[in-house]
């Protein structure tokens, strides 16, 4: 037992105290990491190439996004959030070759009673059906039960996006319902569906795989 008066500190805790450990979440074949500055290149040549790819299932593109300038303000976006515990971007790095392949993000994280956070995840097209959103959210699953200690995952995704769909239910999450107009998408209120993972499935199911 700790002395009277002492909490233990989380993982997540120690990360945040911890600012050079940009390395949330790896294996051997992945990297996942905070934003940096540095990744500016990658980012906005992965995304240029990927845009017709992406557009139909992201808000509006703003070419003022691409700037340099704006990359910069949007890391250090993500650092404040992710210090105050609100929100963790994070980029998907190939370890072989440190390429930039995708970003999957977990926001929305709400303690108290609720105890859940909201995923969401872009790939470059290049790189889209290979595997590797599959095994990057598995491992995100894996430290948000087990390094965030949160209850329940949700995602929500247009009906007509059927790659992310079965995305979504290959890693186990199940559909729940439809959300009406729920969020501007490629400049229009679309309907999602919800799907959620909760920590009880993991462990009826199976550990996700991580690789």
């Amino acid at each position: 037992m700790g002395t009277p008066g002492t909490t233990k500190v989380s993982a997540f805790v120690r990360s945040i105290l911890r600012p050079e450990r940009r390395a949330l979440v790896e294996n051997d074949t992945y990297l996942l990491r905070l934003p940096e500055r540095k990744d500016f290149g990658q980012w906005a040549a992965l995304r240029t190439i990927s845009r017709s790819f992406l557009e139909p299932w992201e808000p509006a593109w703003n070419n003022s996004d691409f700037t340099e300038r704006s990359f910069h303000s949007r890391v250090d976006r993500n650092m404040a959030e992710f210090t105050n515990g609100q929100a963790i971007a994070l980029f998907i790095f190939r370890k072989s070759d440190m390429a930039l392949l995708g970003g999957i993000t977990i926001g929305l994280i709400r303690r108290g009673v609720a105890q859940n956070c909201m995923i969401g995840y872009w790939m470059g097209e290049k790189h889209a059906g290979q595997g590797h959103m599959f095994a990057a959210l598995g491992m995100v699953i894996e430290y948000i039960f087990s390094e965030l200690r949160l209850h329940r995952i949700e995602a929500a995704c247009i009906p007509e996006n059927h790659r992310s769909i079965r995305l979504l239910e290959k890693s186990g999450f199940k559909r729940e319902g439809l959300l009406r107009a729920y969020l501007k998408i490629n400049g229009r209120w679309q309907d999602h569906v919800m799907f959620s993972l909760l920590e009880s499935d993991r462990r009826t199911a199976g550990a996700t795989p991580t690789s």
